[in-house]
């Protein structure tokens, strides 16, 4: 059961005290105003014109936002909010057509997610907030700052935000079709049980066996539905019409060089798995700093692009930038 978050009077505290909250205990931390919240909430808040499900894990300060990859949920950030152990607060919407938001068909697209958050965060009357993006979600996090500057004090891109040319030779359309190909069929498969939709993801290098956990079986679990067979909650049209954004680089770019906010980029170590290089490389910084000149970045070693935020390693090192970059956020005049 999940009670919805219509209002718009009262800080983020007291409409997060108002949800049901869920059953895993966190460490109590004090609220303003009298109010305690000690375990992560979840529930649903308007956006733009639908309501998008969220998770709140509590903290001291002002609240970090998180907004998650192509076909992941706002469960891909449980092991950064753990380790973050309140020391910020953490809210996470899933994304229109992801996890349990609604699904309508349309429309989608950076600038559509971006608007939905924006609602999200004024209905929750969130102020300037350090937007974090994982993949997808670092898009999303260019395209709200360019459209809601007010409400972005920084970004934290997590293997995301940018796009380096084609290869000679490689027309965009028929990469388009190949990536549109792979990502439909993983989506409209269904599985004969949640159990063995985790299996199949075990015997995937995407997920090594040294860095399986309960994070990863929580963001897993929760990408499924259904009581016996299950299957992807992820709308396949709304990812068909996001993964065709990818290929837009003049609006990525004409984005990436507006921010006027601090920057912070994340990269993981490996690709997609532990055998692929990285998504990006040293080579693609010169590229990518083009754009924004004054952009910090690290590489988190022994990290996949899944790994950067469901492992250990990577969740606890991006937990800890989090609170260091947001504090040095709040100090900027």
């Amino acid at each position: 059961m999940e009670f919805n978050v219509f209002f718009r009077s009262g800080c983020l505290l007291f409409a997060v005290c108002c949800l049901l909250f869920h059953k895993s205990a966190r460490r109590k931390i004090s609220m303003p105003n009298h109010l305690k919240v000690t375990q992560e909430a979840r529930g649903r808040v308007s956006g733009d014109g639908i309501e998008l499900a969220f998770g709140y894990w509590p903290g001291r300060g002002s609240p970090v936002v998180a907004i998650h990859g192509l076909t992941a949920s706002f469960v891909s950030y449980a092991g950064v909010a753990e380790r973050l152990n309140g020391r910020r607060p953490l809210f996470a919407p899933d994304l229109r057509g992801r996890g349990n938001s609604d699904k309508p068909e349309g429309p989608y697209g950076m600038a559509q997610h971006a608007r939905d958050v924006a609602v999200a965060m004024r209905t929750l009357e969130l102020g300037p907030s350090v937007i974090v993006g994982h993949s997808m979600g670092a898009f999303v996090a260019t395209a709200l700052a360019d459209q809601n500057p007010e409400l972005v004090s920084g970004i934290i891109m997590i293997d995301g935000g940018y796009v380096p040319d084609l290869p000679v030779g490689v027309d965009a359309s028929q990469m388009l079709d190949a990536t549109l190909a792979m990502r439909i069929a993983q989506l409209t498969r269904t599985y004969d049980s949640r159990s063995a939709f985790l299996e199949f993801w075990r015997g995937q290098p995407n997920f090594p066996a040294d860095d399986w956990n309960s994070w990863t079986e929580a963001f897993l679990n929760y990408e499924v539905a259904g009581d016996t067979t299950v299957k992807p909650k992820a709308s396949a049209t709304g990812v068909r019409l996001d993964v065709a954004e990818a290929f837009k680089k003049d609006e990525i770019v004409a984005r990436l060089k507006s921010l006027s906010v601090p920057v912070l980029l994340l990269r993981a170590e490996k690709g997609l798995e532990p055998g692929q290089p990285s998504i990006f490389p040293d080579s693609m910084m010169q590229s990518f700093r083009e754009c924004i000149p004054d952009m910090k970045d690290e590489v988190i070693s022994g990290t996949t692009h899944f790994t950067i935020t469901l492992g250990e390693r990577g969740a606890s090192r991006v937990a800890d930038l989090i609170v260091e970059f947001a504090e040095t956020c709040e100090e900027q005049p």
